[in-house]
């Protein structure tokens, strides 16, 4: 329904009442068309091409109907584009990574004070930022150097009271804050809700369970820190947050040519009172998690296990 498309822009920054905003969306959807037809040869209806608001192919593509495939074409291509344009609106505009991430903060902050004052079980709330001693550590630990790959500058911690209470935790979370379009892929780790579980108990979403072809335990293998220790369990995922523009730049510094929003990676770890107290016990512990990686970072720049180690 419209009062779910505008819940759903406004969850990426666009104001569905803002006329220029909405001009915005039926460029990246012209973008979109062009492209798709230029490039690909696709002949595509005109009723997503052109008959439509950009706006209402959100609904042409959650309806069965023979136009239901080609509204969700372009609205993955429209994606596409309007992330690139938001990535490189923060490379040609001078804002710094603090002013980026006090947005950031100051956005998750609202949403979850929000979400309390609603009654959302939520009995913790904490966030931090990487130092930079913290990302030299991380990338001489690993065999990737590249500093692009550190998703965790910013992280936010939610402990809720029980384990029931991380599912309804995480639909709020994705409908009032995380855009689920811009969850990074391949870097999430579920190590606390059994999805399968949920999906075959649920009346509407039964359906799906002949679908799944999930490998739980080894998609959490892969993903799995190793420097954690074996009885660690976490929910971790990381999203490409949208930020508007306007509320880091002057009205008369952002041109035309600028994406109205751009984007932030951001951390996000969930877990209930129980399993943060056992986090913080035994081999779990920060501790000795900061003691393993250390340890990985003086073996790998003094290459082999069995040089001398300084004390």
């Amino acid at each position: 329904h419209h009062e779910h498309v505008d819940r759903f822009l406004r969850l990426n920054e666009f104001n569905p009442q803002a006329e220029d905003e909405m001009v915005r969306l039926e460029e990246i959807r012209h973008q979109a068309v062009e492209y798709l037809m230029r490039v690909h040869g696709f002949s595509l209806p005109e009723q997503v091409s052109d008959d439509v608001a950009a706006r209402d192919l959100l609904l042409v593509a959650s309806r069965q109907g023979p136009d239901q495939k080609w509204a969700c074409v372009v609205l993955k291509t429209m994606h596409i584009m309007h992330h690139i344009a938001g990535r490189e609106t923060l490379l040609s505009v001078s804002i710094s990574d603090d002013a980026i991430f006090r947005e950031i903060e100051l956005k998750v902050l609202k949403v979850v004070e929000e979400l309390r004052a609603a009654g959302a079980p939520i009995s913790e709330f904490q966030w931090s930022r990487k130092s930079r001693d913290s990302q030299v550590t991380k990338l001489l630990a690993k065999r990737s150097t590249i500093a692009a790959n550190i998703y965790d500058k910013l992280r936010f911690r939610l402990i809720v009271p029980n384990a029931d209470d991380l599912l309804p935790t995480l639909v709020a979370l994705t409908r009032y804050l995380v855009p689920f379009n811009y969850v990074v892929p391949g870097e999430s780790l579920n190590q606390l809700i059994d999805l399968r579980h949920v999906v075959e108990h649920t009346g509407d979403l039964l359906p799906l369970a002949a679908k799944m072809q999930m490998d739980d335990e080894g998609a959490a293998e892969r993903r799995f820190n190793e420097f954690s220790g074996a009885e660690y369990r976490i929910i971790n995922f990381v999203a490409d947050l949208p930020l508007r523009l306007d509320g880091m730049l002057a009205a008369d510094e952002i041109t035309p040519e600028l994406s109205h929003v751009v984007f932030a990676l951001t951390e996000f770890q969930i877990c209930d009172r129980e399993t943060a107290r056992r986090n913080e016990q035994g081999d779990a512990s920060h501790d000795l998690y900061k003691a393993r990686q250390h340890d990985r970072v003086r073996r790998r720049l003094l290459r082999g296990e069995h040089d001398a180690l300084p004390e």
